[in-house]
């Protein structure tokens, strides 16, 4: 009998459920986290702890996708958020273009040029390019004040086209192409792409992402390094960084696995993580418990709030011609009227879109609820600036 825990059921789209279960077989162990929704053949917010595989599927095209949060010794009331927001989104680039040629120096680009998967060198200038860039999609620059009245930052996003690349090319690589041929990803419903651990590939392939997850650290602590400077370089108090798109080897109920997490926060006793919201919600740091529960969720919990309407639902079906929209066709939100309930609520918006309003995504206290004792918070930040790619901003490596 299949090993399947799932929090929040009566939440949860019926299509992930059955992703989850396609994806787990009788040695396996799979989880859905509440915020879980439809993903590309594996579901976003599910986790599943493989005995002798490591899945492409599970830890999904955006490698290492994950968040950064700081405190700083700034109080909120000494800044003009307005100002520094302008400054944000002047200076740090969203989507795939570079706001300046000016390319960020980071030893990870050494380890990409000398990189033990070698067809991963063939990335590097695109790696070079996009080092700090954030992307479009739910990826974002936030500032946040706790309940103390002290400004935090919070970013995220993930290995950008590096780890797209890197993915499509194992994907080739899987229906026994070259690394640099073009495929197509397949359909939401098609089976998980898995390798074999004892395998020439499935070796590779954790060599291959344990690259781009360092090349994803580095793109955070870029952007927050410089969002620090834009703020004249405050004093950091605590920090919180971790990764939601990952495979880890880990041990539970006394056996090794290899165990990936799509859209779901290691949550192991006394981790520390940071779980964005929505534009106009909180967001929280928490902090993970050792209880039966964790031990069941493979100490996993939520990345997000989870979204409940897709972008093309929300926002219309985009065509798109050199690189800019030319016609929308739908769309349920009214975005202007989201930007206006923002402002009520003294929040700085610069960009996104109507496919990142609240309302496309369930609450996250409400999902938070559902993990039961598996975490706690131990911080709730309100937001005061969001800053995404807009919607007019093409990006191919999104979320």
């Amino acid at each position: 009998m299949k090993r399947i825990k799932i929090f929040g059921r009566e939440i949860i789209d019926e299509n992930s459920i059955a992703q989850i279960e396609r994806c787990v077989s009788e040695n396996d162990i799979g989880v859905l986290t509440a915020d879980a929704h439809y993903g590309y053949g594996h579901p976003i917010g599910g986790a599943v702890a493989y005995k002798n595989k490591i899945s492409l599927s599970g830890v999904g095209f955006d490698i290492a996708c994950g968040n950064k949060a700081i405190r700083t010794d700034i109080k909120t009331d000494k800044i003009e958020v307005s100002k520094i927001m302008d400054e944000i989104y002047s200076q740090i680039s969203f989507g795939i273009g570079r706001k300046n040629n000016q390319p960020v120096e980071h030893e990870v680009i050494d380890k990409i040029a000398s990189a033990e998967f070698k067809q991963q060198r063939k990335l590097l200038n695109l790696a070079k390019e996009q080092l700090g860039t954030v992307g479009s999609g739910n990826h974002f620059v936030d500032l946040f004040e706790d309940d103390e009245g002290y400004l935090w930052i919070g970013v995220h996003f993930g290995s950008r086209g590096f780890g797209h690349r890197t993915t499509m090319g194992f994907i080739a690589l899987s229906k026994g192409q070259s690394f640099e041929d073009r495929v197509s990803e397949g359909s939401m419903d098609s089976p998980p792409v898995l390798f074999d651990l004892k395998s020439e590939l499935g070796q590779a392939y954790i060599e291959a992402i344990n690259l781009a997850g360092k090349y994803a650290y580095a793109g955070r602590d870029v952007v927050v390094d410089q969002v620090l400077k834009i703020l004249g370089n405050p004093a950091k108090t605590f920090e919180v960084h971790n990764h939601h798109n990952f495979a880890w080897q880990e041990e539970h109920f006394g056996e090794k696995y290899w165990v990936v997490r799509k859209g779901c926060t290691p949550a192991f006793p006394k981790q520390l993580g940071f779980i964005g919201a929505n534009m106009m919600d909180d967001s929280v740091i928490v902090e993970g418990i050792d209880s039966e529960l964790s031990r069941q969720a493979l100490y996993s919990t939520v990345h997000g709030a989870g979204r409940t309407m897709s972008r093309n639902e929300a926002a219309g079906r985009k065509k798109w011609k050199h690189g800019r929209p030319v016609s929308v066709t739908g769309g349920k939100v009214n975005f202007e009227k989201v930007k206006s309930e923002m402002k009520q609520k003294g929040i700085e918006l610069r960009g996104s879109g109507a496919d990142e309003a609240p309302e496309c995504y369930k609450k996250l206290d409400d999902v938070i609820s559902y993990m039961g004792n598996t975490i706690k918070i131990i911080f709730r930040l309100h937001p005061i600036g969001v800053a995404m790619a807009g919607s007019d901003i093409y990006d191919p490596y999104k979320d």
